[in-house]
Order: structure tokens, then C-alpha cells, then sequence
């Protein structure tokens, strides 16, 4: 309970501050020469320029740029309050002042420019874990083991590939079929001139490939 007043009285300080603050900022903007509503804008102006530099302190590492402007936007709003407390003779404002009051426009428009767009510092990044150090079942600590890996054979050492050896059996042509095989295959000959071609005998002995092709060899 005491959290909550404490808050709502804090809060209720801040609304009172600001609206004098924001009534003095009027005044002397007027009595400078901005009437209407211009008077007006330069409590705002003041004001946002405030917020931009203190959330730019708050959330970004290099903070030297938003404390230089808010320092200088609290410096217009106290400097506000004290002319308006009867130190200065608001119907005779000094030349120098309107001066400052005419210029504030482009001035808060460059500080909050520079406080939008300023590079950010990287944050730095975080260190990797520390590998935690394996333990016995007991709890001791177990010391560090190096696993040398066993060197390589040198090329020159290893052993040569074996060569390929065929392993497809010999083909045995009976001589029967191999005479046969002579006597179609001077037909062929005599009916077409050329000599016959493994696929043609395979097709009139009814052979296999292998051994068509083992007959084939033994013709030539």
C-alpha cells in the first residue's frame, strides 16, 4: 500500500513540475517575440528533446553525445523558470535572448537528428563457457588425458592394389557343335559374302552369349 502512494505522489510531482515548467517555456518564448502558436511548440520542442537524450542514455553504451544535449535542453528549461521568476523584465527582452529563443527550432532538430542516428556500441560479446573438468565417480577431479593419434604409413609404404584377375570361367566348345557351327557359318558366307557376326550365330545355334561368343573365336 505504502508502494502505490509513494508512486502516485511521485507521479502527481512530475505532472506539477512539467506544467510549470511547460508554463514558463510559454512565457519567455512570448515575451521573446514567438506569439501564437509557436509559443507553444517550444515547451514541446524542450521537452522531446529531453526524452530523446535521457532513452538514448538509458539503452546505448556510448552515452556522451545525449548527455552534451541533455544538458542543454535542461538548461533551457531551468533557465526558462528562473528569467520567468522576476529576474528578467519580460516586456524588455534582450536582443541576445531572442537570439537564442529564435534559433532553439533548428537547434533541438540537430540534436535530436544526431541522437536517432548515431551509431550505437556494440556491446561486448559474451565469453564462452569454461569447459568444466571431467570427475571421478568419487567427485576428484581426473587429469588431463592427451590421445596421440598413431602416424600415418608413409605413401611409399603401403602395400600395392593386387592385380584383377578374371574370374570368369573358360567356355568349353564341344566339337560337334563346333563343326556344325563352321558349316552354318560358311553358308552365311556363301549366301551373303560377309562373314557371320556372334549375334547372328548365337540366333541360329540357340546358344548362350558366352558360348557363342567362344565359337565366334574359335571360327577365326
Amino acid at each position: 500500500m505504502s508502494r502505490n502512494i509513494r508512486l502516485d505522489a511521485v507521479l502527481i510531482q512530475a505532472v506539477i513540475a512539467g506544467a510549470l515548467s511547460f508554463s514558463h517555456l510559454h512565457d519567455l518564448a512570448e515575451a521573446a517575440g514567438q506569439d501564437g502558436w509557436k509559443a507553444w511548440a517550444y515547451p514541446i520542442s524542450v521537452d522531446l528533446l529531453l526524452v530523446a537524450a535521457w532513452r538514448r542514455m538509458r539503452t546505448h553504451a556510448d552515452n556522451r553525445a545525449a548527455w552534451v544535449w541533455f544538458v542543454i535542453a535542461l538548461a533551457a528549461s531551468l533557465g526558462a523558470n528562473i528569467a520567468t521568476a522576476g529576474l528578467l523584465d519580460l516586456g524588455n527582452v534582450p536582443a541576445w535572448l531572442r537570439i537564442l529563443v529564435a534559433g532553439w527550432p533548428a537547434l533541438a532538430f540537430l540534436g535530436g537528428t544526431l541522437l536517432v542516428h548515431a551509431p550505437s556500441t556494440p556491446a561486448d560479446p559474451e565469453p564462452e563457457p569454461a569447459a568444466m573438468p571431467l570427475a571421478a565417480p568419487n567427485g576428484e577431479p581426473v587429469a588431463d588425458v592427451t590421445v596421440e593419434r598413431a602416424p600415418e604409413p608413409a605413401p611409399e609404404l603401403l602395400p600395392s592394389p593386387a592385380p584383377v584377375v578374371d574370374a570368369t570361367p573358360a567356355v568349353t566348345v564341344p566339337p560337334a557343335l563346333l563343326d556344325h557351327a563352321r558349316k552354318v557359318a560358311d553358308q552365311h558366307h556363301a549366301t551373303t559374302g560377309n562373314r557371320i557376326d556372334t549375334a547372328t550365330l548365337r540366333t541360329r545355334l540357340g546358344v548362350p552369349a558366352q558360348l557363342a561368343d567362344a565359337i565366334t573365336a574359335r571360327l577365326t
